[in-house]
């Protein structure tokens, strides 16, 4: 068994408190009655997530935590005491951030990037702010122009900070970056290039966008802000087009031809849809 992340167990038996899930060593982990679905029957594989209750024991739980061990995320700190800080992070019992682990004290209501690792000495799980010494050198894992998941993570002088695929640092230079965003934001983005010194410059158009010009890259940017669709077309009223685009009806058809042409986004009668390849 493993904590911090899913394990897939059988259900060996039920009683009062819960069903008892067994791995193939035969080491056995209690699910909490509120967790046990009425479809659940004898030697049915079950998914759940391990950690540790306030007394030590591994709890099994179907609820969806929002970090696995070993990985970054947005937290909301929920409570202060003299302990540490502790955050909330999808499962029952909320995840302990240290004092030892904070390099700036962290505050109640307040949302920060924090890692979540095992604890040597208590075999628990915890939580660090320390997050840049658990940043990756990149690896051959990314190469440019690959697909890459990112996590915004700090707006800097020089643009925009984002963890890639949960591990590495990557940045976004502001002159890349057409759209807005907010700390924590899960994202799709592209590699642009793989630096020397173990970090990442990011994109997040697809390679070939940086072709496309400033007119174009607001259109795109409006429709990823639109879950993909925008209820304009060429025959939307000019005042509205001006009002919700900043453009003329004549810059907005060239704008939106000129996408057309690239094949990036599809016309219909109420609107705009973008193409996702």
């Amino acid at each position: 068994m493993e904590l911090g992340v899913y394990n897939e167990l059988r259900l060996d038996r039920f009683t009062s408190p819960g069903a008892y899930l067994e791995d193939e060593e035969g080491n056995d982990v209690l699910l909490p009655t509120k967790y046990v679905d009425p479809s659940f029957q004898v030697d049915d594989m079950v998914k759940v997530f391990l950690y540790k209750d306030s007394e030590g024991r591994i709890i099994a739980t179907t609820l969806t935590p929002k970090v696995l061990v070993n990985q970054f995320a947005f937290l909301k700190i929920v409570e202060v005491n003299q302990y540490g800080a502790f955050a909330e992070w999808g499962v029952e019992k909320h995840l302990l951030i240290p004092f030892r682990e904070q390099p700036k004290p962290l505050e109640e209501g307040k949302h920060y990037f924090i890692y979540m690792y095992i604890d040597e000495a208590t075999q628990r799980l915890v939580g660090t702010s320390r997050i840049g010494m658990y940043i990756e050198p990149v690896s051959n894992e990314v190469q440019e122009n690959d697909q890459v998941d990112l996590m915004v993570w700090e707006f800097t002088d020089l643009g925009l900070k984002v963890l890639v695929n949960n591990k590495f640092q990557g940045l976004i230079f502001k002159n890349e970056l057409h759209r807005r965003v907010r700390m924590g934001e899960n994202l799709k983005g592209y590699v642009k290039k793989v630096r020397q010194d173990g970090k990442l410059d990011i994109v997040l158009e697809k390679p070939g966008y940086d072709k496309i010009d400033m007119h174009s890259r607001k259109l795109l940017a409006m429709l990823h802000d639109n879950e993909g669709f925008l209820d304009l077309t060429d025959k939307s009223d000019p005042e509205e087009i001006q009002y919700r685009t900043g453009w003329s009806k004549k810059v907005f058809k060239q704008v939106v031809g000129n996408l057309y042409k690239q094949r990036l986004i599809s016309l219909h009668e109420n609107g705009i849809t973008l193409i996702e390849n």
